[in-house]
């Protein structure tokens, strides 16, 4: 298929993420991938906004891979929740999961996703923000969900993929998939444009 062949070649891809989620929708856009993961200080300024804040990691975590773009486009991606300006990192541990998810229940949150491109001189930002609507969850309902799906390793404390999304979510506005971790349709248009701009170059 023409389409897919313009965006796996003639530039390797390399997907800087350990999350399987980014790894899994990424291949449904039918790109042809490396999972490359370093480990970065995703620390950022608390003064900043969520999508200034998502800008500072991926610029560190595309810092990471500066060598590997010299020959590959590498592709990371960072997620945050937020509710009135607060922002809800990955849980330490139950009792924060429980909080997190407990303060979102009710109300409607924004989701974050910036993502980062880079390759040889070139780089590209952009985020994408979607708001995602809890219904009120009960007590007995979010313990459910923490003891039986681990959310320690999401922002917010929560997948919208998992049982809370289907059985707590109301309506979300905008990207189904950027709440997942990865705005597949804004990365397809992106990477569409990079592979068509650097073929015209060769």
């Amino acid at each position: 298929m023409k389409i897919l062949q313009n965006l796996n070649s003639p530039i390797p891809i390399i997907l800087a993420s350990k999350s399987p989620r980014r790894a899994q929708l990424l291949q449904d856009l039918g790109v042809i991938f490396e999972v490359i993961h370093k480990s970065v200080d995703e620390s950022f300024d608390i003064h900043l906004s969520p999508s200034d804040a998502l800008k500072q990691i991926v610029e560190a975590k595309l810092s990471a891979f500066i060598n590997e773009s010299e020959n590959s486009l590498v592709i990371c991606a960072d997620t945050m929740v937020a509710l009135e300006n607060q922002i809800f990192g990955k849980p330490q541990n139950e009792e924060e999961a429980f909080q997190f998810i407990q303060t979102l229940s009710g109300k409607t949150h924004q989701v974050f996703t910036g993502v980062g491109i880079q390759f040889k001189d070139y780089k590209k930002y952009f985020f994408e923000k979607t708001d995602v609507t809890f219904r009120n969850l009960e007590k007995e309902e979010i313990n459910f969900y923490i003891q039986n799906y681990q959310p320690f390793d999401k922002a917010g404390a929560y997948g919208i993929q998992e049982w809370i999304g289907h059985i707590g979510i109301e309506k979300i506005n905008g990207s189904y998939t950027n709440v997942m971790g990865l705005p597949t349709q804004s990365l397809f248009i992106e990477l569409k444009n990079i592979m068509a701009h650097f073929s015209q170059l060769k």
